[in-house]
């Protein structure tokens, strides 16, 4: 039998506390070391016993949250989740934490309909197993929960047989979730100024991701941003999907572009990979290079075996450059990759197979 997460919960308010403890403590797989109000006592527990996982507010009393995770993950490195409130777009805190070693990023659980607290409860504790099974890099400069039905890309969109146009424009679909903040920095930042279309989902919540693809765009060649319905699949720019909607890929004519649509959460994910991939699969098959990245969970992975059946060109990261291998070894299992690569060659080999015709 599998020794249970041990969880510690650093918040200052007592309400988020109890709700965190509560949802954590309903996975079996789970269980709550402690709930503290600050780093400061937070310090005194680690010393006496260390938890496996962390999570982490930003705003508390004494020592905020990132001050906190950069002396922690200099120092004693540790799996830490953010639980932050929504922010305002544009608001750079959080991506600041995982750029200091923070592996998920997770909103707080808030009042309203029951379905929302369920997929809360999901979310969180998904990614607080996900962090358990994250390498750790230090920093340098009860119940049984009631799970809701995990659906896959059918509940967005139809599989159907690949409509791509003879067309010498390839596209470059890209997913990542747990760890891919920074392996789409290192990416992305790898990319020419005339790199193909590119359209990537990456598993993060609503608002984070405006904040994300500007810090992107401003460290980049190419232009990075977040996506927006109808917008065009252009060379040397990249679309980031928004948190909280799913984004297709899309054809009228010769010309390619993205859907932003609403729906249900697909391999508990919205956006999802398996989306992306599927709408790649169905409008542009073998005109696709994709690749899947380091993350949790297997989302992407049947995706990209539709992809792989469809034609296209497919890749996904080697286990080594992962911080969790969990997305790409399932799309291996799903026998839908055709190379793996390390992160660092990934973006060479997309623009060579893109570039070939």
């Amino acid at each position: 039998m599998r020794k249970p997460i041990r969880v510690l919960i650093i918040d200052d308010s007592a309400v988020v506390r109890q709700t965190l403890a509560q949802l954590l403590a309903s996975d079996p797989d789970i269980e709550v070391m402690a709930a503290v109000v600050d780093p400061l006592v937070a310090v005194e527990k680690i010393k006496s016993e260390v938890p496996d996982v962390i999570t982490l507010d930003i705003e508390m009393p004494r020592m905020d949250g990132i001050t906190f995770l950069r002396k922690l993950m200099s120092q004693h490195p540790i799996p830490v989740v953010v639980c932050s409130s929504l922010v305002e777009p544009g608001d750079e805190t959080t991506l600041r934490a995982l750029e200091y070693g923070a592996v998920e990023i997770v909103t707080k659980p808030k009042v309203g309909t029951k379905k929302f607290l369920e997929e809360s409860a999901i979310r969180i504790c998904d990614a607080v197993k996900a962090a358990a099974q994250a390498r750790i890099k230090p920093f340098r400069g009860g119940r049984d929960m009631e799970v809701a039905p995990k659906l896959s890309a059918d509940a967005v969109l139809a599989a159907g047989k690949p409509q791509a146009l003879r067309t010498t424009e390839k596209i470059a679909l890209v997913g990542a979730s747990t760890g891919g903040t920074e392996a789409l920095r290192v990416f992305l930042e790898a990319m020419p100024l005339d790199c193909p279309p590119l359209a990537i989902v990456q598993h993060m919540p609503e608002h984070f991701t405006q904040a994300f693809a500007n810090r992107l765009n401003a460290g980049c060649r190419i232009s990075v941003r977040e996506a927006r319905d109808g917008d065009s699949m252009l060379r040397g720019q990249a679309l980031i999907a928004p948190g909280n909607k799913h984004m297709l890929l899309k054809r009228s004519g010769a010309r390619y572009y993205v859907e932003v649509k609403d729906g249900p959460l697909v391999s508990r994910h919205r956006p999802s990979v398996d989306v992306l991939f599927r709408s790649g699969a169905n409008y542009a098959g073998k005109n696709v290079v994709a690749a899947i990245m380091t993350g949790m969970g297997d989302d992407g992975a049947r995706g990209m075996r539709e992809l792989f059946d469809a034609g296209a060109f497919t890749i996904a990261q080697d286990e080594a450059s992962c911080v969790v291998f969990g997305m790409p070894q399932e799309a291996i299992k799903h026998g839908g990759v055709q190379k793996i690569l390390s992160l660092e060659a990934i973006a060479g080999e997309m623009v060579r197979r893109c570039n070939s015709g």
